[in-house]
């Protein structure tokens, strides 16, 4: 797993996607060929557009970057075929290493699991019951190294009976004498003519020939000479079976590489075998997963584009590896492990930014890839009328266009100038919809551009019950919904929640859940930034524990050792300023060692710092040396005063 993806924010807009798929480009252009673009959620027809504009397909769709089978180093021993004989099966395994392989069909697909337990068992099970059944010829002569020496031999294919070694002429012989037994012969004739009289169904010769006599005679018996003893042979020949017969091959546990790994660990833990198969798309096996392999997993990698904030991230990045942040929006909650490069600038696009790199780094663009920036740049400007656009922003649109050699009102009015009938107010709710966490409320803000906001608002009262439904199935505070004009350069707001929360924020009066808002171009600008500070957002928390503002007094007094006139003691008393309509279960006076752990608290009670109008004084207890020894006496003082808030 060498793969980098550069992805953006859910729900992508236009200068999302191309963000990813410029700077993946880019870093490949330079050499780095793993980075792969991405992107979340369901591309925009406004993007569609482009893209079939500029000849290019969308980018790899991710759900998540959560850690799968896929991204662990799993082992890859040789899954071999159920006919392999146990034989070969138990050299490679002890070559390897290993104690389980996988047994696959001649397809690939997975057939059972050969652990060297099974090998053992099955071994065991020879000692008490000497026989094989159908064991497959090739697989016979393999392990001992034999050849037929018969016509009747080339004529089997299989061979079954019970394992026999022949006793020397001198001990009479009764273990076999019919057709279903394998006899093991040395260098005795008399036994050799014997099993021929009897019909066995194999003979085989141990370290000795036969006369052709006797080889024309048998007509019913496979003839097979090897250069083993017949010790050796007996032990042999129970290696010969296929591991098809002692391999596991019911209630197999086995993962896929799309298994995510906090669900195989919850499987591993209930169950008892030391590996398991992993398998492809097409059910075929790759490879083998053990339990020392969930220990330490491999995490994605991803490169984050025009977004740093967790809510619009996408899902499971908690167990992905950020790299690198290219963002041109307020710094928000994303955290990482380990320092990263971040670049962000105050622009109006992010793809302002990676074609600015382009530059830096010497890399000229396709003219279809400057085409694609060149658009993005005027899409999330509004056509250079945002309050978030820059000159910076208009000279690389403009740059990008002569590369691409189109025109920069032919790309306006290919994004901006399009028909919205036909899709359901949902469906253009989300087509640019955006999820924010403020002041711990949780925000859900979408934005329309268009030429002409009068056809939307005909559909005001299908966007406000779209909007509800949002608000009640993923417990938003507060739904927004930008209507952005393009000619009339504002923005009919649609909204739903607290009035008082946009009456504050926009110091405007709204009218049944709507307010236009003149200029108004920008969600990153003028209207997320207005969010923090609203008069009707707060907390999310009961009274009592509702902090307010304060003013912190801070006394500080001197004192001389009357026996040391060197010795000088600094002691501070502060005292909190709190509005007279607090809750009161907020700060109260300290009891015992609050403050200082084993120097005791004085009891005296100061009230010099001056006391604002409305506000109550709520000291903390102040102590001092003097309180506890009477060589310090006070040489001077003075305050200071700092603020601060709860």
């Amino acid at each position: 797993m060498n793969e980098i993806y550069v992805v953006g924010h859910r729900n992508p807009d236009t200068d999302s996607i191309v963000a990813a798929m410029s700077y993946a480009a880019l870093r490949n252009a330079l050499g780095d060929r793993n980075y792969v673009a991405a992107y979340l959620g369901h591309v925009s027809d406004e993007t569609q557009r482009l893209l079939d504009r500029f000849g290019f397909q969308p980018p790899h769709l991710i759900q998540n970057v959560r850690t799968q089978v896929s991204d662990l180093d799993y082992d890859t021993p040789p899954a071999l075929n159920a006919t392999v004989t146990m034989d070969r099966a138990w050299h490679i395994m002890r070559e390897q290493r290993i104690s389980a392989i996988p047994v696959v069909n001649e397809d690939g697909t997975l057939y059972g699991t050969l652990s060297a337990g099974d090998i053992a068992t099955y071994s065991m099970n020879t000692i008490s019951e000497p026989r094989v059944e159908s064991l497959p010829l090739f697989n016979l002569l393999s392990v001992i190294e034999g050849r037929v020496l018969n016509d009747t031999g080339d004529l089997v294919d299989s061979v079954t009976g019970d394992v026999v070694i022949a006793l020397p002429q001198s001990c009479e012989n009764l273990l076999w004498n019919g057709k279903d037994h394998i006899v093991l012969c040395g260098d005795q004739p008399d036994m050799i003519r014997r099993a021929l009289e009897t019909n066995v169904c194999c003979l085989i010769l141990c370290q000795t020939e036969v006369d052709q006599e006797l080889l024309a005679d048998a007509r019913n018996t496979c003839i097979i000479s090897s250069p083993y003893d017949a010790s050796r042979v007996a032990r042999l020949i129970y290696q010969a079976i296929p591991i098809s017969r002692p391999c596991h091959t019911d209630d197999i546990v086995c993962f896929h590489l799309s298994d995510y790994i906090d669900d195989v660990r919850e499987v591993v833990l209930k169950s008892r075998y030391r590996c398991y198969p992993v398998l492809d798309q097409d059910e075929k096996v790759v490879g083998t997963l053990s339990r020392y392999h969930l220990l330490r997993p491999r995490r994605k990698r991803v490169v984050l584009v025009d977004h740093n904030e967790r809510a619009q991230a996408v899902q499971g990045l908690d167990q992905a590896e950020i790299l690198e942040i290219i963002d041109h929006h307020r710094l928000a909650d994303i955290q990482t492990t380990q320092p990263i490069r971040v670049r962000n600038e105050p622009v109006g696009s992010t793809n302002t930014i990676i074609t600015e790199m382009y530059q830096e780094h010497g890399v000229m663009p396709s003219p279809a890839m400057a085409g694609l920036m060149a658009a993005a740049i005027l899409s999330d400007t509004v056509m250079f009328k945002s309050p978030t656009c820059t000159k910076r922003d208009v000279a690389m649109a403009e740059r990008m266009a002569r590369i691409a050699n189109v025109s920069l009102n032919e790309l306006g009015k290919l994004l901006f100038d399009s028909s919205f009938d036909g899709k359901s107010a949902e469906a253009l709710l989300h087509s640019d919809f955006k999820e924010f966490h403020i002041a711990e409320q949780n925000l859900g803000v979408g934005q329309i551009t268009c030429l002409d906001s009068e056809d939307m608002l005909q559909r005001r009262e299908e966007f406000l019950e779209a909007m509800r439904h949002d608000q009640e199935e993923h417990h938003y505070d507060m739904v927004i919904l930008m209507l952005t004009d393009v000619l009339m350069e504002g923005t009919q707001l649609l909204y739903v929640g607290s009035d008082d929360v946009i009456r504050n924020a926009f110091s405007a009066e709204p009218k049944d859940n709507s307010l236009f808002l003149p200029k108004v171009m920008s969600r990153k600008k003028q209207i997320t930034p207005m969010l923090p500070a609203l008069g009707g957002l707060y907390p999310r928390t009961s009274h009592k524990d509702r902090l307010p503002p304060v003013l912190v007094f801070l006394s500080i007094s001197c004192y001389t050792d009357t026996n040391h006139p060197r010795r000088y003691r600094l002691c501070t008393s502060p005292y909190i300023w709190v509005p007279a309509a607090a809750p009161t279960p907020i700060w109260r006076r300290p009891s015992g060692n609050w403050e200082h752990g084993s120097v005791p608290q004085a009891t005296r009670w100061s009230t010099a710092a001056p006391k604002p109008a409305s506000w109550d004084c709520w000291p903390r207890a102040h102590w001092s040396r003097a309180a506890a020894s009477s060589a310090w006496s006070r040489s001077a003082s003075w305050h200071r005063t700092c603020s601060t808030t709860a």
